[in-house]
């Protein structure tokens, strides 16, 4: 998913290259997802992104990978709905998804496209998806809230309740969450102060989905857009929320896989310098190469 422009970090954080030779965040996710067995990748941007967006990695992909584009607009609505008067902000993850339907027949894996997710979160999630065959049975990466925390503010994390054998009970979107010495802090829906431990599993957007999904999002954006109010020029349809609806009402299983990998992303424009370190620590390592499709 990559149609947003990040409002707090002012600018295509998704563009900004972190490489030693120009990379930028979702060369790694696409090494990762190929290195797991995913063979195809669906990029979902704006219309007015397009020609920026495949020179600054798409025309580059396509020649590792099968690659689709597909486009994310604010008129792109069902009949009978318009834009509110107002309206900038786009409609959100699960629209996002939903763009998807016509080019997207197989198990699949969702993630944003500024977010470094780690390979055994692919792996995990691509070894469940070639495993389970039932079309309501989903998976999701697990990340440990401890892990997905910025030092340059406050952010927002689905927060996952599961059985006691990993299924998802209910996600709970949290806004405001930042480290407070070995806890977190956040607010609630009213904007109470709570205390959340830093070992909470959370949702960082990265999911394993059947095609039975694209039904529900449409059947669900009808809903959202029906129900907003005029002056909601800023509500968003979104994918944990949806997916959150599915379980609630027993319509869909979603295993939460629990990962160990660190997370990060550019949320701030003062996160890109730790990135930066982050992939080099990663390449000193060896878990990447300096060049990173040189390979190829």
């Amino acid at each position: 998913m990559a149609a947003g422009m990040g409002s707090r970090y002012g600018g295509i954080k998704q563009l900004e290259p972190v490489g030693p030779n120009g990379e930028i965040i979702m060369d790694y996710s696409i090494y990762d997802a190929i290195e797991a067995g995913f063979n195809k990748v669906v990029f979902i941007i704006r219309k007015d992104l397009e020609k920026d967006f495949k020179e600054v990695i798409g025309n580059r992909i396509e020649k590792l990978i099968n690659v689709e584009y597909v486009f994310q607009e604010l008129d792109d609505l069902p009949n009978g709905y318009k834009v509110q008067e107002g309206r900038t902000k786009p409609w959100g993850t699960g629209q996002a998804v939903l763009c998807c339907k016509n080019v997207v027949n197989e198990p699949f894996a969702v993630i944003n496209a500024d977010d470094y997710y780690g390979k055994e979160s692919f792996r995990l999630i691509y070894n469940f998806l070639n495993s389970e065959n039932d079309p309501y049975v989903y998976c999701m990466a697990g990340f440990v809230l401890g892990n997905t925390l910025s030092e340059n503010g406050a952010v927002t994390r689905g927060i996952c309740k599961t059985d006691d054998n990993g299924w998802l009970v209910d996600i709970v979107e949290t806004g405001g969450i930042i480290r407070d010495g070995n806890v977190a802090k956040a607010r609630d829906k009213n904007e109470k102060e709570i205390t959340i431990d830093l070992d909470s599993v959370v949702s960082m957007n990265m999911w394993g989905f059947k095609p039975s999904l694209f039904n529900e999002l449409k059947k669900g954006f009808e809903e959202f857009l029906a129900e907003l109010k005029p002056d909601e020029v800023k509500k968003e349809y979104l994918l944990p929320e949806v997916v959150g609806k599915l379980v609630n009402s027993g319509k869909v299983k979603v295993k939460v896989l629990k990962t160990t990998d660190q997370w990060f992303g550019v949320t701030y424009k003062e996160d890109k310098d730790l990135v930066v370190s982050s992939i080099r620590n990663l390449i000193d390592k060896g878990v990447y190469p300096v060049k990173l499709f040189d390979r190829n």
